[in-house]
């Protein structure tokens, strides 16, 4: 298992941007498929975008052209860049690791994005 701790979360007025962090515990951060995913109040957990071991990236059609998913192997991070928010992307966000049959969440950090 690794850790996952999420970053970056808060306030932001409709049409802003924000980037959330995730540092990743652990030696085995390259193999990675790392993945972003949000949960609404009231509303399942959604994927948002993910990112595989090469760095190949899908999207959700919700925020294709406004988010963008990134990874740095150096540093065991994985990023995700939000522009334009909505405030329909208002949630909590959370960051997710998997490798075979591991499947590790981080704890989330929230996003509120104000009209």
């Amino acid at each position: 298992q690794v850790q996952l701790v999420e970053s970056g979360g808060g306030l932001v007025q409709a049409g802003g941007s924000l980037r959330l962090s995730c540092v990743v515990s652990g030696s085995i951060f390259s193999l990675l498929t790392m993945g972003w995913y949000r949960q609404a109040p009231g509303k399942q957990r959604e994927v948002v975008a993910t990112i595989t071991s090469p760095g190949s990236t899908d999207y959700s059609d919700f925020v294709k052209g406004r988010f963008t998913i990134s990874r740095d192997n150096a540093k065991k991070m994985v990023y995700l860049q939000m522009n334009s928010l909505k405030p329909v992307d208002t949630a909590v966000y959370y960051c997710n690791a998997r490798w075979g049959s591991m499947n590790s969440w981080g704890k989330g950090t929230l996003v509120t994005v104000s009209s």
